[in-house]
């Protein structure tokens, strides 16, 4: 009898800790990141590189908040860097004067309209996700390439530096509009019927659209937020830069792929959360910043990070056979 008890106790028990570190895992990998970071050099645990992680971190971190549901509705977004080059150079060209809201809104305009025409192939042409965002990735680099002649757009207004380079209450701008954009997000996955629709065109589109739902509308929604925060992303960076560059954002999408993917969102769909996307972020900034203070060649970076990639989605793919 006592045998039995140890028994279900010890199932008990594993049980316990399969669900703590399917909860929490990925947090913990990021804070056993952290630690061997600081074991291995002791300029990287001090309040101003803490700092400057998050800052460098927001601009991918919003692409990825911005990728996530598009990924739960088993699409793809690769043409989001390319979009920073565009907004970047054409932000660049409206902030030469005294005005702070005209770059802004075209920025924010043109990345909303790019997600839009993203969203509308995908939804009603019916055309494969990963081909019309590529095909747009190459066409958005191209854009920003002859909108600028190639060249750098330089001379922005003092104003416009403080959205990328400000500080509130000794906190980065970039990252104040990181959180907000985090939270607004949060909100929209987890409070709103949009969320929903999200999250049930994701587990299953045949059955959301016999429910009712209007993939159609949806899908073209997250295609057009992704692009609304590409077009954010591009005006911090811009402002962070002092220039508009037609070669920014180069890889800036897988990165944010990347994030979400290590932060739990599944590639199958009907799976992701926005804390889990932050934190597979804030995993990347750690570990490029890390990499960085140790001298690690970024070549050696590159294969790091793809193997991080390759194993998240390793894991992915295991998690949806056992549940089959």
């Amino acid at each position: 009898m006592s045998l039995e008890i140890e028994r279900n106790k010890s199932s008990q028990t594993k049980e316990i800790a399969k669900h703590i570190l399917k909860k929490y895992g990925i947090f913990l990998i990021l804070i056993l990141l952290i630690a061997l970071m600081s074991i291995l050099t002791p300029h990287f645990l001090t309040s101003t590189n803490l700092v400057n992680i998050v800052r460098q971190m927001s601009i991918i971190g919003i692409l990825a908040i911005g990728v996530t549901p598009i990924i739960i509705t088993k699409g793809i977004d690769l043409s989001s860097g390319s979009l920073i080059a565009l907004v970047s150079v054409v932000v660049a060209s409206f902030a030469q004067g005294d005005s702070i809201m005209l770059p802004i809104l075209m920025g924010v305009g043109v990345g909303l309209l790019i997600g839009l025409i993203n969203g509308t192939l995908v939804a009603k042409a019916m055309l494969a996700p990963f081909i019309v965002t590529l095909g747009m990735m190459t066409a958005a680099r191209g854009a920003a390439m002859l909108y600028s002649d190639g060249r750098p757009i330089g001379g922005l207004n003092e104003k416009f530096a403080f959205i990328g380079q400000g500080v509130i209450f000794g906190i980065p701008v970039p990252v104040l509009i990181f959180a907000f954009v985090g939270i607004v997000t949060w909100v929209l996955l987890n409070k709103t019927k949009y969320g929903k629709y999200i999250y049930a065109i994701g587990g299953n589109e045949q059955a959301a659209i016999t429910a009712g739902i209007n993939v159609s509308r949806v899908k073209m929604f997250v295609y057009s937020y992704a692009g609304l925060l590409a077009g954010i992303a591009g005006i911090i960076l811009t402002s962070r830069i002092s220039s508009g560059q037609p070669q920014a954002g180069v890889m800036f999408e897988l990165d944010a792929i990347a994030s979400a993917v290590i932060g739990g969102t599944s590639l199958f769909g009907g799976i992701g959360t926005v804390g889990g996307t932050i934190i597979g972020a804030l995993i990347i900034g750690v570990m490029n910043n890390g990499l960085d203070l140790l001298g690690v060649s970024s070549y050696w970076q590159q294969i790091v990070k793809g193997a991080i990639i390759v194993s998240a989605v390793y894991i992915d793919t295991r998690k949806n056979r056992q549940k089959k």
